[in-house]
């Protein structure tokens, strides 16, 4: 009996041992061992050559030493990482119901000549909430490329999307075409880079689809390069443990010129709200564009007064920035490695 009592005795005390070192390494990660007093435009030099919009609206446009508590700082778990955080709902730009803090590279080039933009991440956080049935619900837009000019649509976003109760996400980009005549029928075109792409969603509000197999977890670093040469956008994806995936998109010639040439995925999911447009047979041909990083959240905000989002369904708190943030109301995306470079627009 006493041999016994001892060796209980023993078990308990180590599992007490065990669960007071791991409380002080959960104490140490959290309070200590990720702080730096490092500036974002130290850790990443393509910052230098950025202006930004943070969530709450402001844009800055010089940025160099620049940091900001709530949405723009730098952080070390070993490595430093720049930190672009934001919330469901803030402030916005004119053309934009939903938040970002992103950044805007101030080079700027046509398809003809070309340019690079690339980036090492890996997404933190994304809105917990929102309507499983509404493509851009739980989703954030780490990297586009913008036009300057006409429309002002966007040839690229790359987004990650994770549905609430999933361990894995799903990356993919969507190309939005240059619509001919009435821009408010516009719409994306999805592809899937791992996991699924935009359109497959949940059946309910609050059910989501089945779990991507071949998905991302949050946390889990992943790159991306897009290089546009000659007019064509050539898109590699690459992360540990997962397959290296290509792409390639001609920016100077439709595909999309009828209404016949518009994809099953477009008519599912844009045709019934009057969103069928056709593209000018020049798709983005010598119109200026310009790259930008960091989060851009889709979870749209747009109206803090009513408590709602008119479309995703997430859950805003009258706008109050520590609410969401304590709510999961946010979009957070870490990046420890960017670059550009471009061909100087001409025309």
């Amino acid at each position: 009996m006493k041999l016994k009592r001892n060796l209980i005795y023993t078990v308990l005390l180590l599992n007490s041992l065990i669960l007071i070192n791991c409380k002080s390494e959960e104490k140490d990660l959290n309070n200590s061992e990720y702080s730096t007093s490092k500036s974002p435009s130290e850790v990443l030099s393509i910052i230098e050559e950025s202006t930004i919009t943070l969530g709450n609206g402001d844009y800055i446009k010089d940025i160099k030493d620049f940091t900001h508590e709530d949405y723009f700082y730098t952080v070390n778990d070993g490595e430093d990482w720049v930190i672009y955080k934001t919330p469901n709902s803030g402030g916005t730009t004119k053309n934009s119901s939903n938040t970002r803090s992103e950044l805007r590279l101030k080079d700027e080039w046509i398809p003809e000549n070309g340019g690079q933009l690339s980036g090492t991440l890996k997404v933190t956080h994304v809105s917990t909430n929102g309507d499983a049935r509404v493509a851009a619900a739980y989703s954030v837009v780490v990297g586009q490329i913008h036009s300057k000019e006409g429309n002002e649509n966007e040839p690229i976003k790359i987004f990650y999307k994770k549905f609430p109760g999933h361990t894995k996400g799903s990356v993919f980009w969507n190309y939005e075409i240059n619509t001919k005549d009435d821009n408010s029928k516009r719409w994306d075109y999805s592809t899937a880079v791992w996991g699924y792409d935009m359109s497959v969603v949940g059946p309910e509000s609050n059910t989501a689809p089945e779990e991507p197999a071949d998905g991302i977890e949050l946390g889990e670093e992943f790159s991306y390069v897009i290089n546009v040469s000659d007019g064509i956008m050539e898109l590699t994806f690459t992360s540990p443990g997962h397959e290296t995936v290509n792409f390639s998109k001609d920016l100077l010639h439709t595909e999309f010129a009828a209404k016949e040439d518009l994809p099953k995925q477009i008519t599912t999911l844009y045709a019934s709200i009057g969103r069928d447009g056709t593209e000018m047979a020049h798709s983005y041909a010598g119109e200026i564009q310009y790259f930008k990083q960091g989060a851009y959240n889709q979870a749209n905000g747009k109206d803090p007064e009513k408590n709602i989002v008119w479309n995703t369904g997430s859950d805003i708190y009258n706008g109050d920035l520590k609410k969401q943030y304590e709510n999961g109301s946010y979009a957070e995306v870490w990046f420890k490695k960017a670059s550009h470079k471009v061909n100087k627009a001409s025309k």
